[in-house]
């Protein structure tokens, strides 16, 4: 029998790809730490996925059905009117509950920069490029469809956004159990497009500035950066500290989400001596369900609620602004992360893992082509005071959506089988020591534990042989 090489498929489900010297591995396997943490973020934001999904469906209807019982209850005011706080159901859920989604997005962000795959440049290069180019050539589609159709170029940010958890959501629902790189990989993309999204946000949508206000804001986060670093604890102390933070923020005219991803970098997330997690991973893990599980559906159930009938879907295809939006998504998406992928491994000393293909890359920047809660938020805040454009750009935000979840949809199913297998050897642990096997090649006691596994199986069969020749040698024994 000739002897495998690391090119038998069998074998490099086990030995990861070496590349040539000096070249690095693009979507390579991960730690076994960064590993779990993916895992474990993923699961939740997945369940929040499927939350997304139903709440945006049920927007729908309600809108489409009774459409004046959800504009009431979209439109109905309360909250402290001395504070400036006398906000519909709708604001609150746009400027309240989305930054608890944004605190979440900036613990990721700063977990990512100091501990994760963004601490390295050399390893940050990829996520960074595919995101900057997955919101550049969005921007750049809409804007000349924008100016060939004669249209405003004020949505120009509305398709620069991923959304992970409904993307997350389409890959329950067509079961397709992607490798950790690349889930991994749509993870970071859409921590860093959800930094870029703040920072468009930041600048390109305040126009007053109440700098009174925006300077208690500053002294409130001050205070909050000096409580952490003093190691204060006490949810009792942060969390009013943090509404107070947050009222200032909304009423110095920054978007109030700014003070949510403010609060979550100044988190500390790394590990000292004795801690199983950094206390930005424990605030992370109890703050993510919430996030995930009831802040983002109910934005969306109050965000969704698109109507479609008259010119608002009829005129998706027909209005340049609209459909700059779809093909921002669809098209400019894809183009703009596939590209950048590529623009890493053509100019830098690096190269794809050899257990993917290319074709994986696209079917995930397609995928990526879903923008639904920022691309929302993003359209409200570009068409204020315009409410039948901003009907008809949720529209597009939810057609351009819905076609990029059916396109990467297709194409990952044209992969599922291979998926499956790289998935299935991820997480095989034949040992039942609780970690994958794979991350456990180059420790003796695994061997060992291995060894003595097949030394019983060994056992078992040549009882069960003996048993066997022992009936064969009797002489009523079939021929």
């Amino acid at each position: 029998m000739p002897p495998l090489s690391q090119s038998d498929p069998e074998v490099s489900l086990v030995v990861p790809p070496v590349p040539p010297s000096g070249r690095r591995t693009l979507l390579g396997r991960l730690s076994l730490p960064e590993r779990n943490y993916v895992a474990e973020a993923l699961r939740t934001e997945t369940v929040g996925g499927v939350l997304l999904l139903v709440a945006a469906v049920t927007a729908l209807i309600w809108a489409n059905t009774f459409g004046s019982g959800y504009a009431s209850v979209s439109h109905f005011h309360f909250g402290p009117g001395t504070l400036g706080l006398n906000l519909s159901v709708a604001h609150w859920a746009a400027d309240g509950l989305l930054a608890v989604f944004f605190f979440v997005a900036g613990v990721e962000l700063k977990r990512e920069l100091v501990a994760g795959e963004l601490r390295d440049p050399r390893a940050a290069a990829l996520p960074v490029a595919a995101a900057l180019c997955g919101m550049a050539v969005p921007a750049v589609v809409y804007t000349l469809t924008a100016s060939l159709g004669g249209g405003s170029f004020s949505g120009w940010a509305v398709p620069t956004a991923t959304d992970i958890a409904f993307a997350l959501a389409v890959l329950a629902v067509i079961g397709t159990s992607l490798p950790a790189a690349l889930r991994a990989f749509l993870l970071t993309l859409a921590v860093v497009d959800d930094l870029f999204a703040i920072l468009i946000i930041a600048v390109f949508f305040t126009e007053d500035i109440n700098f009174l206000a925006l300077g208690g804001a500053f002294a409130g986060l001050l205070v909050f950066y000096v409580l952490l670093r003093t190691e204060v604890r006490g949810w009792y102390i942060y969390l009013p500290l943090a509404l107070v933070i947050w009222g200032l923020m909304y009423n110095s005219g920054v978007h109030a989400t700014i003070a949510g991803v403010a609060m979550g970098l100044m988190l500390r997330c790394t590990r000292r001596d004795g801690e199983t997690h950094s206390p930005g991973e424990h605030v992370e893990h109890l703050v993510r369900p919430v996030s995930a599980g009831v802040a983002v559906p109910l934005f969306a159930l109050f965000s969704a609620g698109v109507t479609l009938k008259g010119d608002a879907l009829a005129g998706v295809f027909t209005r340049p602004e609209t459909l700059g939006v779809v093909l921002g998504l669809v098209v400019g998406k894809t183009i703009g992360i596939f590209g950048g992928t590529w623009l890493v491994t053509r100019f830098t000393r690096a190269e794809l893992n050899k257990e993917l293909a290319w074709a994986d890359v696209f079917a995930v920047a397609t995928l990526a082509g879903i923008g639904f809660t920022v691309s929302l938020l993003i359209g409200e805040l570009a068409f204020a005071g315009d409410e039948d454009m901003i009907n008809e750009v949720k529209a597009a935000v939810l057609i351009g959506s819905l076609i990029a979840a059916v396109l990467s949809g297709v194409l990952l199913k044209l992969r599922v089988r291979r998926y499956r297998t790289l998935y299935e050897a991820e997480e095989r642990d034949e040992d039942e020591s609780g970690v994958p096997d794979v991350y456990e090649q180059d420790d003796p006691e695994y061997h060992l534990r291995m060894a003595a596994i097949h030394e019983r199986k060994a056992a078992e069969h040549r009882r069960l042989a003996e048993r066997a020749g022992a009936a064969s040698s009797k002489p009523d024994s079939p021929a």
